[in-house]
């Protein structure tokens, strides 16, 4: 088995390849010109947005795990290119190259609409207006209407493993209502889906992938040794940034690390 990763290099990608090497999965990672990794990974120079360079990358593979995305820059045009067009090529070279490999993209819980009545489902209908969430809704329908063998893992708030992501929260959420609630998954079960839909158990599905209780803001603030203002004010979008996981534990998804508490009592973050 060799599997083609993308976005390896990032927060992701980066935590996600060792634990695949760990298990025997031979990975193959995709890496622009002047990146580097280390370990036992065969490495490809190539990129998303140049289609020409992505032969190589793509032959004798039976699966592609998709990480590369754009997400926090002012560059619109950039996160489009990034996240549709640079989707579109790769889906192209696999279907040339590896027509029976499985597609395995990751997605986001920024999908799912503020408006949301409950937690985001993966049946709800999905517009986002945010340039970051529409590319990725628009990268999962070329996907899915590939002909590929799909799987599209949504993922929440991503923390631990010191990738700083929980850190920095304090700086993002300066308005936020202290008791909005946000679903989190640590990196290591990012992992454990990621072998699930290699093994094909989440063949042509998108999967909710998220640990077992949303916490709120406040309360993921408060593990990070900060404070957040107090408010008995109404929370007006009660459900936003969360995920039902129905569908995951269906399919036997059981995250190690059940809760963001549970990571910082066991000192992973």
């Amino acid at each position: 088995m060799t599997v083609l990763i993308t976005g390896a290099t990032g927060l992701v990608g980066k935590r996600l390849v060792p634990r695949l090497v760990n298990v025997g999965v031979r990975c193959r990672v995709l890496l622009r010109d002047g990146q580097k990794t280390t370990g036992d990974i065969e490495f490809v120079t190539g990129d998303i947005l140049d289609s020409s360079s992505l032969e190589q990358a793509t032959k004798g593979l039976s699966a592609v795990i998709h990480l590369a995305s754009v997400f926090r820059t002012t560059d619109m045009d950039l996160i489009w290119r990034s996240n549709l067009d640079g989707t579109r090529n790769l889906i192209t070279a696999v279907k040339t190259n590896s027509p029976d490999a499985r597609f395995i993209m990751a997605s986001t819980a920024h999908v799912y609409s503020a408006d949301n009545p409950h937690p985001g489902r993966e049946s709800d209908e999905v517009d986002p207006e945010h340039p970051y969430p529409a590319s990725k809704v628009a990268a999962e329908k070329e996907l899915r209407n590939s002909g590929l063998n799909w799987t599209v893992l949504r993922f929440p708030f991503i923390y631990g493993d010191g990738d700083g992501h929980l850190a920095g929260l304090p700086e993002h959420v300066g308005s936020w209502h202290p008791a909005q609630r946000m679903s989190t998954v640590y990196h290591q079960d990012i992992a454990v889906a990621m072998l699930m839909a290699i093994g094909g158990k989440m063949d042509r599905s998108i999967v909710n992938i998220s640990d077992d209780a949303a916490l709120s803001v406040a309360e993921l603030i408060a593990i990070t040794g900060a404070t957040m203002r107090s408010t008995s004010d109404p929370l007006p979008n009660p459900w936003y940034l969360t995920m039902d996981t129905a569908l995951a534990r269906s399919l036997g998804f059981r995250p190690s690390v059940p809760t963001a508490y549970e990571g910082w009592r066991q000192g992973l973050l």
